[in-house]
C-alpha cells in the first residue's frame, strides 16, 4: 500500500504541469469567450482546452484541428436539421446518425467523430439552434483549441523532462530486469528471473508511453518559441527509441530462458552474471548522460566492455537455455549501441565473435535471437 500510494505521488507529480494548463486556460477560455465575444455560455471554449491539452501526452495539435472540426459538424447538422424538424427521439436518432457519418466520411480520426456526435445531441436537447448560435459555439472551440495550445507553449512544462521521465522509467526497468537475471544466474535460483520477467512484461506500457511523450516533446518544441532550442536534444532520445523497444523485447526472452535455465540446473558460465550486471550498469549511466544532454560515450564504452565478456561464454557447453540467455545478452549489447547513435552494421561487428563449442561437438541450431536488435522480438 506504502508503494502504491509513492506511485500515485509520482503520477501526480508528473501529471502537474498539464493539470495547470488545463485550470489556467480554461478559466481563460471561458473569460475570453464570455467577455470579449459576448458569448452567454461559452462552454465549448473550457471544454476546448481540456481536450486539447488532457492530462495525456501526443497528437495535440491534431487533437485541436478535430475538436474543432467535430463541433463546427455537429453543431452544423444539428442546427440545420433541428431548427426543420424539431426535436425529439426520431430527430436525435437521425442528427446524431448524420452528424457521424459525415464525420467518419471526412475523416478516419476517433476524436472528429465522438465530437460531433456530441454536439449534434447537445444541439439537439439542451441547445436548441438559434439565430447564430451555431456560429458562436464553433468559434468558442476555436478559442478553447488556440488557448490550448498557447498554454502548452507557454506556461512551464518541459518537454525535455516529460520525454526523460518516461526514458528514465524505460532504461531503469530494462537495468532491474538484467540485475535480476543476473542474480538468478548467479543463485541457481529462476525466481529472480521470473520477477524481472514479470517487471519486463508490465514495461510495454512504459515504452509506449515514452514514444508518446517524444511525440509531444516535438509538438511543444514546434509551437512555443521559448523550447525550440532543445529540439537538438530529442534528437538523441529519438535514436533511442526503437532500440530501447527492441531491447526491452530481448530482455523478456533472456528472463524467460534464465528461468528454464535455472529450473533445469544448467550450469552457466561463470563470467555471465557480471556481463549481465555490467548491461545493467550501463543503462543506467545512459540515462544520466541523456539527463545531462552528453554524448552517450560512457554509455557506449560500458556496453563493449560488457560484451567483452562474453568471449569466455562458449556456446553448446551450458546448456539449451543458457545459450539462449548468451544469445540474447549479444542481442541487448547491440540494442544498447544502436540506442547510443550507433549503425547497425558498427554494434554488430563490436561483439566478440561467438565462441565455438567444445572440440568435437557440432554447433547447435541459432537460440533466442540475431545479433541484429531485434532478434528476441516475440517476447513474452
Amino acid at each position: 500500500m506504502h508503494l502504491d500510494l509513492r506511485g500515485r505521488l509520482r503520477r501526480l507529480a508528473f501529471m502537474a504541469p498539464s493539470i495547470v494548463q488545463c485550470a489556467v486556460a480554461s478559466a481563460l477560455a471561458w473569460t475570453v469567450a464570455k467577455d470579449v465575444f459576448g458569448h452567454a455560455r461559452p462552454f465549448f471554449a473550457p471544454i476546448a482546452v481540456v481536450v486539447c491539452i488532457g492530462v495525456a501526452v501526443g497528437q495535440r495539435l491534431r487533437r485541436l484541428v478535430e475538436l474543432v472540426a467535430g463541433v463546427s459538424l455537429g453543431v452544423g447538422v444539428g442546427d440545420l436539421l433541428i431548427a426543420r424538424i424539431g426535436s425529439g427521439s426520431w430527430q436525435i436518432a437521425l442528427v446524431v446518425a448524420l452528424a457521424m457519418g459525415t464525420a467518419v466520411f471526412l475523416d478516419s480520426g476517433t476524436l472528429i467523430v465522438l465530437q460531433a456526435g456530441s454536439s449534434a445531441v447537445l444541439v439537439a436537447t439542451l441547445l436548441p439552434p438559434s439565430g447564430t448560435g451555431g456560429l458562436d459555439r464553433m468559434i468558442d472551440a476555436l478559442i478553447g483549441g488556440v488557448l490550448g495550445i498557447a498554454a502548452m507553449a507557454l506556461l512551464p512544462a518541459s518537454p525535455a523532462a516529460i520525454v526523460h521521465r518516461h526514458a528514465a522509467a524505460v532504461l531503469e526497468t530494462l537495468a532491474a530486469a538484467l540485475g535480476g537475471a543476473a542474480e538468478a544466474v548467479e543463485k541457481g535460483d529462476p525466481e529472480p528471473a521470473m520477477a524481472a520477467l514479470r517487471r519486463a512484461r508490465d514495461a510495454q506500457s512504459t515504452m509506449d508511453a515514452f514514444g508518446e511523450a517524444l511525440e509531444t516533446g516535438k509538438e511543444i518544441t514546434t509551437v512555443s518559441p521559448l523550447r525550440r532550442r532543445r529540439r537538438q536534444r530529442f534528437l538523441r532520445y529519438e535514436t533511442a527509441l526503437t532500440p530501447l523497444d527492441h531491447a526491452l523485447r530481448n530482455i523478456r526472452v533472456l528472463c524467460r530462458r534464465a528461468v528454464v535455465a535455472m529450473q533445469q540446473q544448467e550450469v552457466p558460465p561463470s563470467r555471465l552474471p557480471r556481463a549481465l550486471r555490467d548491461l545493467a550498469a550501463a543503462a543506467l549511466l545512459f540515462r544520466d548522460e541523456l539527463a545531462a544532454g552528453r554524448r552517450p560515450d560512457g554509455t557506449a564504452a560500458a556496453v563493449l566492455r560488457a560484451a567483452a565478456l562474453l568471449a569466455e561464454a562458449p556456446a553448446g557447453r551450458s546448456g539449451l537455455s543458457t545459450d539462449a540467455v548468451i544469445a540474447q545478452v549479444r542481442s541487448i549489447v547491440v540494442d544498447l549501441l544502436e540506442a547510443t547513435g550507433a549503425d547497425g552494421e558498427t554494434a554488430a561487428a563490436a561483439l566478440p565473435p561467438p565462441a565455438g563449442p567444445p572440440s568435437g561437438r557440432p554447433p547447435g541450431p541459432p537460440i533466442g535471437g540475431t545479433d541484429g536488435g531485434a532478434g528476441g522480438g516475440a517476447a513474452g
